[in-house]
């Protein structure tokens, strides 16, 4: 599964775990804009992919972490987390 897909998969898990609908972003974008997202159509900005987490009411960094392990068919985020933590180290030891 590529990137796009999987990252349209999170937005709409995580959407749908919040009870929140198309229509709640509103303020940020369109009910087609949001479903053309989660069918993987487009790729949004970092600053869309910020402004969709707000809404949902979750960090943008665990809307990416989800987005990764929808993509490699996971549900467990520990090896992934661990695998950001080393690599944060090692940028800034």
């Amino acid at each position: 599964m590529d990137i796009k897909k999987s990252l349209g998969l999170a937005i709409k898990q995580s959407r749908n775990a919040k009870k929140i609908t198309q229509e709640d972003f509103s303020g940020i974008s369109s009910r087609t804009y949001i479903s053309t997202l989660e069918r993987g159509l487009y790729s949004p900005t970092v600053e869309k992919i910020d402004a969709i987490a707000k809404v949902i009411g979750i960090h943008p960094l665990t809307l990416l972490t989800l987005s990764y392990l929808v993509e490699i068919n996971e549900t467990d985020p520990t090896s992934l987390l661990n695998q950001v933590q080393v690599e944060l180290s090692q940028l800034f030891p």
